[in-house]
């Protein structure tokens, strides 16, 4: 798979779920097992917009070619997967997520989504002057 088709996959499943955390926050908390509160579904919206941003931004660069800022982008990415890997997990283990079906393939698309920004990441040609 090239880059540019990484991030437009990217960018696809982003959208989708910024936009139903965005619409729907209730729903989103309800799959994983959360009782869907005010302020959990203003958090949840909030997310949506940042999973949004995302999406935008990887879009954009899709097509780039290589530079110090693409690899930027790709490592950013990379650390927000990685560091939102662990959150559910711990979660679901502490009673506050309930359906192991709203963590598990989040958990699997976040090691997917880091492992692909990162292997771009490192794929990412850029001399030093």
């Amino acid at each position: 798979m090239s880059r540019k088709t990484f991030l437009i996959i990217f960018s696809v499943v982003a959208t989708l779920v910024g936009a139903a955390a965005l619409a729907a926050p209730a729903v989103l908390l309800d799959s994983k097992g959360v009782v869907p509160a005010a302020a959990t579904q203003v958090w949840v919206r909030e997310l949506g917009v940042l999973i949004l941003a995302s999406a935008v931004v990887a879009f954009v660069v899709r097509a780039e070619p290589d530079s110090r800022a693409l690899r930027a982008v790709l490592i950013g990415n990379a650390l927000v997967q990685l560091g939102l890997f662990p959150i559910e997990i711990l979660a679901s283990s502490d009673g506050v997520l309930t359906k192991v079906s709203g963590v598990v393939p989040n958990s699997i698309l976040h090691v997917a989504l880091a492992a692909g920004f990162l292997h771009f990441a490192r794929r990412v040609n850029v001399r030093r002057t």
